[in-house]
């Protein structure tokens, strides 16, 4: 990472609550395309949350605790703030000064932008705006949020102007908190309806969607320079699954999550 950091632009998509299993069919049944031809292998690495629910996980991942690969350890971390004794931080870790992945990659010239998803980043309240506090530049309006059937296209045309009014020679940090897979998802899946509720169906209807505008963010965030992405779930859901529905609760479905990063080349 210390190669990247400096020399490409940045790229965290977190899409909240998709569950690993949901997004290894999809990609396996040649369902997400644009998603899929950006995975190492075509598939998902199969990794564990740092958090059930998404303001726990996003407090670690921004501290630098990304989704952990789901073998035993330990495993070298990307982005670590430098305190004694940890295990995790590596040749090629890139270790910041500051309390947060955020602030550390601010300190060594990046634009930070937040383009928020769930309620935990919509800044309707103290709660709502921790996390997107952290960002020198922060965006949330009701179409982006979990009501909307439209909000990953509404916030991939947000991040399009975010990425063509910066300069040139700035480096950029852009993340993006994707609402679509969250409750509700009902109205992804043609047919489904509202009194129906939420199935295992519908969320992967919801991921099908979110593919079909993914490509534009890719474009977006290579537009100026090459581009390092990380895309991966915060944690997943329960539809049922021993009696469990939603999240913040400790199952499996819960906790494994889909992983992948790698890098965009510059769009010419």
């Amino acid at each position: 990472m210390n190669d990247i950091v400096g020399s490409h632009d940045l790229l965290l998509v977190t899409l909240d609550t998709l569950r690993h299993d949901v997004a290894e069919e999809l990609a396996a049944a040649g369902r997400i395309p644009n998603l899929a031809r950006h995975l190492p292998g075509g598939g998902w690495e199969r990794r564990h949350a740092p958090g059930n629910f998404t303001y726990a996980s996003h407090q670690a991942m921004f501290a630098g605790f990304l989704p952990t690969p789901a073998t035993p350890g330990p495993h070298p971390r990307l982005f670590a703030a430098r305190f004694a004794g940890s295990e995790t931080t590596a040749d090629g870790t890139f270790v910041y000064d500051t309390p947060d992945l955020v602030s550390g990659l601010a300190a060594v010239g990046y634009r930070t932008v937040c383009i928020g998803g769930v309620g935990f980043f919509n800044k309707q309240g103290p709660l709502g705006s921790v996390l997107p506090g952290m960002f020198h530049e922060s965006h949330w309006e009701p179409e982006f949020g979990v009501a909307s059937p439209t909000s990953f296209g509404a916030q991939v045309t947000r991040a399009e102007k975010v990425v063509a009014e910066l300069s040139p020679e700035q480096r950029l940090l852009l993340f993006v908190n994707v609402a679509a897979l969250h409750q509700p998802n009902w109205f992804h899946l043609p047919g489904a309806t509202r009194e129906a509720g939420d199935t295992r169906a519908t969320h992967a209807a919801a991921l099908e969607y979110v593919d079909r505008h993914i490509g534009r963010l890719f474009d977006a965030a290579s537009s100026r320079r090459p581009c390092f992405a990380i895309v991966c779930s915060d944690h997943g859901t329960a539809y049922g699954e021993d009696g469990y529905t939603g999240h913040r609760v400790g199952h499996d479905v819960v906790w494994t999550v889909p992983y992948a990063h790698f890098f965009l080349d510059e769009v010419a």
